[in-house]
This record gives C-alpha cells, structure tokens and sequence, in this order.
C-alpha cells in the first residue's frame, strides 16, 4: 500500500505541475501574440526607415521626428523609437542630447576609413569563398551575375542595379561559410549604403562595375583566393578619381530628398 500510495503521490504532482503550466500558457497567451506581433511591428519600421535613409528620401543629417514618423507609417510612436533605437545600434541612426535621433551622417575621412575595412571585409569574403564556394553556390553566382548582365543591358538604372549588386555580393558573403565575417561585412555594407548607391549614379561605373563582377566571378570559380581577394578589394575600394566622383555626389543626398 505505501508503494502504491507515492506512486499516486507521484503522479498527481505530475499532473499538477502539467495542469498549472497550461493553465498559465492560457493567461499568458494573448500577453505573448501581442509582444511578438509589436516586435514584428518595429522590425517592419526600422527597415521602412532604413529603405527611406539607402535611397536618399531621408538624407545624413536629417532630423527624426517621432511624431512625424508615426503619422507617415499610421503607428504609434513606440514602435518609431524601438525602431530608431535599432537603427542607432546598426549605425544608421544618431541619437543626440536635446535634438532627438538624426540620420547618421560621415566627414570624407571616415568614408574612406569605413570603406577601406569594406574592402579588407570583401576581399576575405571572396578569398574564403574561391575555397568554400559549394557547386549550388556557384550556381547562385553566376545567375546573380547573369541578372546584373540583363539589368545592364535594360539600360542600367541605378537603383535596380544597386539591389542586384547586394544580392551579388550577398552570394559571396554567404559562400565564405563564416557567419561572423558575414554579419560584420553585411553591417557595415547597410551603414554605407546610401553613399555607395551614389557611387552607381556616377557615370560609367555600373559598366565598370559590371566588368570587375565578370572578373571576380571567373576568380572564384577558378578556386584563386589570392586574386578574387584583391579584385574584391580594389572593386570597393573609393580612392583616387572614385574617391573624388563621390565626394562631388555627396550633396546629391540632400537635393534627391527635396526632390
């Protein structure tokens, strides 16, 4: 009997335990959809604003305001300052004392300095990639490479353009097969966004660019790490005459803005 009597001892506790814990998941489920769904709600935002400060709508040094914000994309300011705040930790953002949030923005030394590390970041990317590349990947490479081509060949609009070229160089990031270097270089890429979609709207570089893609993709598939690391970093790299191209396109920021 006082076997049979802990056993029962034993599985009541269990039952208990199961009943409370559903019991509690029941309370708390509507607590629970609601935080995921105002998470959602701040990630749809964040990238909004991030789509607005890449294409030039909302210039470097452009003032956030919250209550603005809200009004254009019909929500409520929580989910604009959880979205700034994530912004801000990506480095697109600026929160300053008394001025509230304004979109990042960089002297010309810190250009260079930001897309030097690019370069570094995009050469290793490419070198890890010429090894570690699977044969999907390589698939994925060059119709990515093929999609560029026929965007060219459409008439080059930059800003159709620039998106495959993401999705380029996204190829090679995830064919490295090294999930930090990923991460830091696709970090710093979304910082320097809005000034090297300025760089395509020079003139002639979406060919130029198109000729050192042709060259990259033919390095990796022919497993050279060595060369597709310095066609990558020279490939991004803004020094000399490209430097100078985009200084001269720098107030074109603003001017696209108030357009």
């Amino acid at each position: 009997m006082y076997v049979e009597h802990r056993i029962l001892h034993a599985l009541f506790d269990f039952l208990y335990t199961r009943l409370i814990a559903v019991v509690y998941i029941v309370n708390n489920v509507d607590s629970f959809f609601y935080c995921l769904m105002k998470k959602k709600l701040s990630e749809d935002v964040r990238d909004q604003i991030e789509e607005l400060i890449a294409f030039g709508k909302l210039p470097p040094g452009e003032h956030l305001d919250e209550t603005e914000l809200a009004d254009r994309f019909g929500v409520s300011r929580t989910p604009i300052r959880e979205a700034l705040n994530q912004l801000a930790t990506a480095g697109l953002v600026e929160l300053r004392a008394r001025r509230g949030a304004v979109v990042a923005q960089f002297t010309a030394q810190q250009l260079v300095e930001m897309f030097e590390v690019m370069g570094e970041f995009e050469g290793m990317c490419g070198r890890l990639a010429a090894r570690r590349l699977t044969d999907e990947e390589q698939q994925e490479l060059v119709a990515t490479h093929e999609e560029c081509k026929a965007a060219m060949a459409k008439g080059g609009d930059p800003d159709e353009y620039y998106q495959l070229n993401d999705k380029f160089h996204g190829v090679i990031y995830r064919g490295s097969h090294n999930e930090f270097l990923m991460e830091q270089a696709w970090g710093l890429r979304r910082r320097l966004r809005p000034y090297r979609r300025l760089q395509l709207r020079v003139r002639g570089r979406i060919p130029t660019s198109l000729d050192e893609h042709d060259a990259i993709v033919k390095a990796i598939l022919a497993g050279d790490g060595h060369t597709a690391n310095e066609l990558l970093r020279s490939h991004v790299m803004v020094q000399g005459q490209r430097f100078a191209d985009l200084v001269a396109s720098l107030p074109l920021l603003k001017a696209r803005s108030a357009a």
